[in-house]
C-alpha cells in the first residue's frame, strides 16, 4: 500500500514532500506511531532520489514529528493537538432531513450512558460463560476453508443453501414453523429483517401497528421509513386486536414473549390477529426474539404455523441464543413478499458474510446450537428462580412480577407509588444498573415498573444486587 503523496513537476521536490508529510502529521491524517515507508521504497514510489527522501525524514526528525528507531524504521510522532480537520457543509440542501436523524431518540444505542455497573439488569445481554468457544472456532475455520474453496464471486442474497436448510429445520423443530429452505432469508440480525420488510411494504404515510409498550427500535425504524406508527395496547392476552385501525399495512408483534412485559399471546387472540390481518390485507411480522428459552407450561404454536393465508413473516435471531456480536438473523417469508425482499436485500448489502454463514450451518448441523441452548436455558432458569424468590419476599412490598414463561427478562410493576428516577440514581450509586419500563412506551402513559434482564448478571450476584435495591427502597420511605 502506497503512502498518498502527490509530487508535481520537477521543482522543489524535497519541499513538496516535506510540506505534505508535515501537514499530514500535524493535521492528524497520519496517526501517531504509524510507520512511514522506508526511504528507499518511498523514493521508488514517488520517482525521487533516496537522498531527497532521507533529507526530508531528517528534517522531520529534527522537528520531532518523526522518530527513528534503529533496525525498525521511522514512525510518526504526532503533536498532542493533532487531529483530523472536520469539514462541515454550510448550506446543505438536505439539512432538514439530517436534523431529523440527529434528533431521533435511540435509547438502546448506548446501553451504559453512565458507565456499566457491577450488577447490570440491562436487557438483551446474553450469558457468555457458557458459550462453546472451541466449537465455534472450529466452525469458523470450517467457514473460512469453504470460502477459500469458493468461486471468488458474490453469493446469493438469500444466504447459502446449507444455512437456509439448517435454519428451516431449526425453526420447524423449535417453534413449529412451517417452511422450507426456499422461504428462508439470512439477514444481518433481526433488525435488518425488519428493515427489509419495511422497505418492501411501506411508503410515506402508511400505517404500521406496533405493540404499546413495545420494542423501540422497531417503532423508530418504521417511523424513519415514513410510516405512521400506531401503538396498540396490550392486556394479559397480548395485543388488543380490535384496536388495529383500517388501512394498516404492517403489524409488528412479539406473541411468544411480549416485549417488554413478557406474557404470551393467547390462542384466541392469535386467531383474531390472523383474521384481522386477512381482513385488512396486512402483513404480520412475528418477532420471535428469545422464545427458545422456556421454563414452564406447554410451548405454544408460532403464529406463523397457524397462518393459512400467507400473511405472517416470521423473524428470528441468533443474537439471543448465541452472541449479539455475530449479527446473524433470518426471516421466514410468505410467498407474496419473498422475491421483493430478495431484491431489496441484494441492493442493500448484496449478501451476508459467507464465512459466518458456513460456520453457523455447521454449528447447527453438529448439534452444537441445541446443546448451547440447553446449557444457557439451565443457567437462565436458575437466575429466573432467584429473581422470582426475591421479588416474592424481600421486594414484595414494592413490586409484583408480570408472569412470563420464556425468554430471559422479567417486568416488575410497582404496587405503590415509587420515585423511580430517584431509585435508579441511588441504585446506580450502589453499583446496580436498573432500567424503567417507561423506555418502551411511546404514546400512552407508561406503567410504573422495572425491566429486568438477567442474561448479563451472574447468578450469585442477583441476591447481592437486589438486597441493595431493597435497602435503598427502605431508606426512601
Amino acid at each position: 500500500m502506497e503512502l498518498h503523496i502527490v509530487i508535481e513537476g520537477r521543482k522543489d521536490l524535497g519541499g513538496q514532500l516535506y510540506r505534505q508529510l508535515s501537514d499530514s502529521i500535524r493535521s492528524g491524517r497520519l496517526a501517531d506511531k504509524q510507520q512511514l515507508p522506508p526511504s528507499r521504497l518511498l523514493a521508488e514510489q514517488l520517482g525521487l532520489s533516496r537522498k531527497t527522501v532521507s533529507d526530508v525524514y531528517t528534517r522531520l526528525t529534527q522537528e520531532r514529528l518523526v522518530i527513528g528507531q534503529v533496525g525498525k524504521g521511522s514512525f510518526v510522532n504526532a503533536p498532542a493537538e493533532a487531529k483530523p480537520r472536520r469539514q462541515i457543509a454550510g448550506n446543505l440542501a438536505s439539512s432538514a432531513i439530517v436534523a431529523k436523524w440527529d434528533a431521533m431518540h435511540t435509547p438502546l444505542r448506548i446501553p451504559f450512558p453512565e458507565g456499566r455497573s457491577r450488577y447490570e439488569f440491562i436487557g438483551g445481554c446474553v450469558t457468555t460463560g457458557q458459550f462453546p468457544n472451541d466449537e465455534w472456532r472450529r466452525c469458523m475455520l470450517h467457514g473460512l476453508r469453504q470460502d477459500i474453496k469458493g468461486s471468488g464471486m458474490y453469493r446469493q442474497a438469500e444466504g447459502i443453501a446449507e444455512l437456509r436448510a439448517a435454519i428451516a429445520h431449526h425453526a420447524a423443530y423449535a417453534r413449529g414453523v412451517v417452511c422450507t429452505a426456499a422461504n428462508v432469508v439470512v439477514t444481518n440480525g433481526a433488525q435488518q429483517a425488519l428493515d427489509l420488510l419495511g422497505r418492501v411494504l411501506l411508503e410515506p404515510g402508511c400505517v404500521v401497528a406496533v405493540e404499546e409498550p413495545g420494542y423501540p427500535a422497531a417503532r423508530m425504524l418504521f417511523a424513519s421509513q415514513g410510516a405512521q406508527v400506531v401503538g396498540i395496547g396490550v392486556d394479559d392476552q397480548g395485543m388488543l386486536v380490535d384496536r388495529i385501525p383500517d388501512g394498516t399495512r404492517l403489524i409488528y408483534t412479539t406473541p411468544a414473549h411480549q416485549f417488554p412485559l413478557g406474557m404470551p399471546m393467547s390462542v384466541a387472540r392469535r386467531e383474531a390477529l390472523l383474521a384481522r390481518a386477512l381482513q385488512i390485507g396486512a402483513i404480520i411480522i412475528e418477532d420471535d426474539y428469545d422464545s427458545e428459552f422456556r421454563y414452564e407450561g406447554r410451548p405454544t404454536d408460532s403464529l406463523q404455523s397457524m397462518d393459512r393465508h400467507g400473511v405472517v413473516a416470521f423473524v428470528g435471531t441468533f443474537s439471543k441464543v448465541m452472541l449479539p456480536e455475530l449479527r446473524l438473523g433470518y426471516a421466514v417469508l410468505p410467498e407474496a413478499v419473498l422475491n421483493a425482499v430478495l431484491t431489496v436485500k441484494h441492493l442493500n448489502d448484496w449478501h451476508t458474510a459467507t464465512a459466518s454463514q458456513h460456520a453457523l450451518a455447521k454449528f447447527i448441523g453438529d448439534g452444537s446450537l441445541s446443546r448451547h441452548i440447553r446449557r444457557c436455558g439451565a443457567v437462565y432458569a436458575t437466575r429466573r428462580e432467584r429473581l422470582q424468590s426475591l421479588f416474592a419476599a424481600e421486594l414484595s412490598p414494592w413490586f409484583e412480577l408480570v408472569p412470563a414463561s420464556a425468554g430471559f427478562h422479567l417486568a416488575a410493576l410497582c404496587k405503590r407509588p415509587i420515585d423511580l428516577d430517584l431509585l435508579l440514581r441511588l441504585a446506580r450509586r450502589a453499583d446496580v444498573g436498573l432500567y424503567p419500563l417507561s423506555n418502551f412506551y411511546a404514546t400512552t402513559p407508561p406503567k410504573a415498573g422495572l425491566f429486568l434482564g438477567y442474561g448479563g448478571i451472574e447468578t450469585l450476584d442477583i441476591d447481592t444486587a437486589l438486597l441493595r435495591v431493597r435497602d435503598i427502597l427502605q431508606q426512601m420511605e
